[in-house]
């Protein structure tokens, strides 16, 4: 790619007449875009702009997903930040935060610092990344100058090896929590009860033990239990704690709706593959739904979105998490946990507000306003002037059906095949340019690293 390429002047769009889907309300305006940034929001003619016509369309906020593993570097068979960032624009996501379980682990700033530079040249999307942290680098992450992260994470790090998972160490999370300031993002099953589960069933089935018993395996008590632990111990010591991907509908309830995001301390979210999927899809689907924390009942699924509804769950990601299919059709306890879903999680989103179970503004709020404010992101997140211009389009009735053809993971399968949505993302903008265009991508453009609002004013 020429490096001028990726430099060039961004073109000004003027999108009219479009519904814009903001700040718990939509109207119908225009909206001028130019340098990349919301420049008016009105009644506004401007006959240098490129025009695109909105009448009937939808414009949201960009996505921005704050759990994805997009496996570079290192595990690049599965995915990298080029493929996996292009099956985001296309579903409407212009920001992303990837965990920290690659290959070298994210334990070091020198590790993370790569990449970022590995983003800046790959990724259509915007980019941030979690420091990784477990019992080995604790002492060296409580010493950084964390003003620079978007948080620490120990999410994927167990894959690595047993131990590592800082829910399961109360001794570790102790000294964690009572000297690091910044977002502390944490899976949050107790992995001894899930070994006691393991045990029992491998005593009955062996290593190819049913799917449908994934959920009971890892039991909703070894995610309670790590939670209400977890959370126990970040309020002794005020510390700001990030649950991930809540799984049950019992865990809803040791999390505060009655103060405004802005002042939570402890804060979770739900991924879109726990409010889409029950434990009556094993059957159907088996391994290829294997994700950890587990897809638990219908009760859990619709526990959750009543959670998310009432604001005791802050925001949407997805935890996309790209397997090859030859890692996915393995006996139980082989096949690994993870699924890709970027490129359809507004699309699922969206049919919860077709069949009347959430408006357009809360799915804004849950998956665009909110990470902005959970993660302190400077100048995303709204569709506001002066902002930059992250934005995407929907047409409301537009029927698809998901399929290999029109899938853009580099793993070339999704649990999701053979779904029909009716609705369709047909514009994705990123910094004002405008990268996706029904189905036609423009790879000129690159995304930028997320900066915090510390950040930003630290450098003026």
């Amino acid at each position: 790619m020429p490096i001028g390429l990726l430099n060039k002047m961004n073109k000004k769009y003027l999108i009219k007449n479009i519904n814009i889907v903001n700040e718990g309300s939509i109207i119908t305006s225009d909206v001028l875009i130019e340098n990349g940034l919301i420049k008016k929001i009105g009644v506004i003619n401007d006959s240098e702009s490129h025009v695109i016509d909105g009448t009937n369309q939808f414009l949201f906020p960009g996505i921005i997903d704050g759990q994805v593993h997009f496996r570079e570097p290192g595990l690049t068979h599965k995915g990298d930040l080029y493929t996996e960032s292009k099956a985001a624009v296309a579903g409407g996501t212009t920001s992303f935060i990837d965990m920290p379980n690659t290959v070298p682990n994210v334990l070091t700033m020198e590790i993370l610092n790569d990449k970022y530079n590995i983003a800046s040249k790959q990724s259509l999307a915007n980019y941030g990344f979690f420091l990784g942290v477990n019992g080995d680098n604790l002492d060296e992450v409580i010493k950084l100058d964390k003003s620079k992260l978007l948080g620490v994470s120990d999410d994927g790090l167990y894959f690595t090896k047993k131990g590592n998972l800082l829910a399961d160490n109360p001794d570790t999370m102790e000294k964690l929590f009572a000297n690091c300031k910044s977002i502390i993002a944490i899976h949050s099953e107790k992995e001894s009860i899930v070994e006691e589960n393991e045990n029992h069933y491998k005593n009955l089935y062996g290593e190819d033990v049913p799917v449908k018993f994934h959920p009971i395996i890892r039991s909703e008590q070894a995610c309670y239990e790590a939670t209400k632990r977890a959370i126990d111990i970040a309020n002794k010591h005020n510390a700001r704690l990030h649950i991930l991907h809540l799984t049950t509908e019992a865990e809803t309830h040791l999390f505060r709706n009655d103060i405004p995001l802005k002042e939570k301390k402890i804060t979770t979210e739900v991924s879109v593959h726990h409010l889409w999927f029950s434990d009556k899809d094993y059957d159907k689907l088996g391994t290829l739904i294997k994700w950890n924390p587990a897809i638990k009942t219908e009760k859990d699924k619709n526990g959750l979105l009543k959670a998310l509804l009432e604001d005791r769950i802050d925001i949407v990601t997805t935890d996309h998490a790209p397997h090859s299919i030859e890692e996915k059709e393995k006996t139980y306890f082989n096949a690994m946990s993870g699924a890709p879903i970027i490129q359809h999680s507004l699309n699922i989103m969206l049919e919860f507000y077709k069949k009347g179970q959430i408006s357009l503004e809360k799915i804004a709020e849950k998956m665009c306003h909110n990470p902005a404010i959970l993660y302190d992101i400077s100048k995303r997140g709204f569709i506001r002037e002066g902002y930059y211009a992250d934005l995407c389009i929907v047409d409301l009735n537009s029927d698809w059906t998901v399929n290999k053809d029109n899938l853009l993971y580099k793993c070339g399968w999704s649990p999701l095949e053979g779904t029909s949505f009716g609705t369709q993302i047909t514009h994705t903008f990123v910094n004002g340019n405008l990268v996706y265009n029904n189905g036609q991508f423009d790879e000129s453009y690159r995304g930028q690293a997320l900066e915090t609002s510390e950040q930003v004013r630290q450098q003026a």
